[in-house]
């Protein structure tokens, strides 16, 4: 787990997820520390949550099993955290942008996916950090 910084960092299947702390770090995520070929996800439907990130350095494709457990961690990490199963949007940070004068934490997405997922944890993560 990161300390101090505007994100948790876990890792999954050898890649490094990034969760978003709040409005402006997700912003920081997202526009300053996420590179254009990493993965991005978010909560569907307007609902408030973390913005995640999948550290992608081959810049290759991610695994289905690492983006399923990125996905349960934006569900765990937004105000859908009790539902049974959300769906999360998710694309390359490269399809990720913020429209002019939007609030802190709100961003448009150019094409995505969506995946249906239950919230959760990774096996062994600490849900109080």
């Amino acid at each position: 787990m990161s300390k101090g910084k505007g994100f948790r960092t876990f890792s999954i299947d050898g890649y490094d997820v990034l969760v978003g702390k709040g409005s402006h770090d997700n912003d920081a995520l997202t526009f300053d520390v996420a590179q254009p070929h990493d993965g991005w996800l978010h909560v569907g439907g307007g609902t408030p949550g973390s913005h995640v990130v999948v550290r992608n350095p081959t810049k290759g494709d991610i695994p289905h099993a690492v983006v399923e457990a990125a996905a349960a961690l934006a569900g765990w990490y937004s105000k859908a955290r009790g539902a049974p199963n959300v769906k999360v949007d998710w694309c390359k940070r490269s399809d990720v942008t913020k429209p002019r004068g939007a609030p802190a934490g709100l961003v448009e997405l150019k094409r995505f996916k969506t995946i249906k997922v239950k919230p959760g944890l990774p096996a062994g993560a600490d849900p109080d950090a």
